[in-house]
Order: C-alpha cells, then structure tokens, then sequence
C-alpha cells in the first residue's frame, strides 16, 4: 500500500505560505509546503488539518487538490490540497522549521524549493492568479 504524504497551499489574499525546513540536514534551507504523512485510518483532509495544527499552530479550512500526485522516494506519494486559514487573522508560526515567508506568484522563484515541491510550482501559480472577471452578457440588448 502506498504511503500519502499530504502538502497545504495555504493560500491567504493572492499569497501563498511556503517553509524553510530546519533539518535534517541534507535538505535544510530549502523550502517546502507545510504537511506530513497521513496516519492510519485518517483522510487526507483529516491530515491537512492535523498537520497544520502540529506545524503552524493554525486552523485550516480544507478545499480542493491542487497539481498531480508526485511520486516520492521509498513508495510514498505527495497530494497538495488548497487551504485557507480559517481564521484570516491568525498568524502561522514555525513550530519545527526556520522560517515562513508569504509568497506571491511572481515570488515562488525566489526560494529553492524541494524537489517535490518543485514539480507543483506551475499548479500553483495558477492557484494564486485571480479569477478573470466575466463581463456581463450583451444578449438582449438593443
């Protein structure tokens, strides 16, 4: 059975919270979506949830999957789900990583990103890009 790794675009106005990882130390500095392995018998929202009470200390209001499943090493698998917080005043704090930084769309090249999270980067800029206003229609007009 494969083992699911949950990721949390965290996504607050058009910005997105990323996290540096503080170890171990083949991958510390680089930076990540919050998110963690997805326990026995728990959904992967369940997880998205749990992992981001663990992590940032937040409450997260789960919503769709973002990108592809992205193969990892030893048969484990990575699922990013869009999230926001659910209070839009609370503040985010690294529990077990360096830092947190909001990025925008434009910004998501700035950092140096682990591999897997690397491959979500197009799906997540389009997560951050704001809905195209619909005109109002013209039928009927005279």
């Amino acid at each position: 059975m494969t083992s699911v790794i949950v990721g949390t675009a965290i996504v607050r106005g058009r910005e997105l919270l990323a996290q540096q990882r503080a170890y171990p130390p083949e991958i510390e500095g680089l930076w990540e979506l919050p998110g963690g392995r997805v326990e026995p018998g728990e959904s992967d929202v369940d997880a998205v949830v749990r992992e981001c009470r663990e992590e940032l200390g937040v409450d997260v209001v789960v919503g769709v999957r973002v990108g592809p499943d992205v193969a990892l090493p030893k048969g484990k698998l990575l699922r990013v789900y869009l999230a926001r917080l659910a209070d839009a005043t609370a503040e985010p704090h690294p529990h077990d990583h360096a830092a947190l930084r909001w990025l925008t769309a434009e910004q998501l090249g700035s950092v140096e990103w682990l591999p897997a999270d690397r491959i979500l980067l197009p799906a997540l800029r389009q997560a951050l890009r704001p809905m195209p206003r619909r005109r109002p229609s013209r039928r009927g007009a005279s």
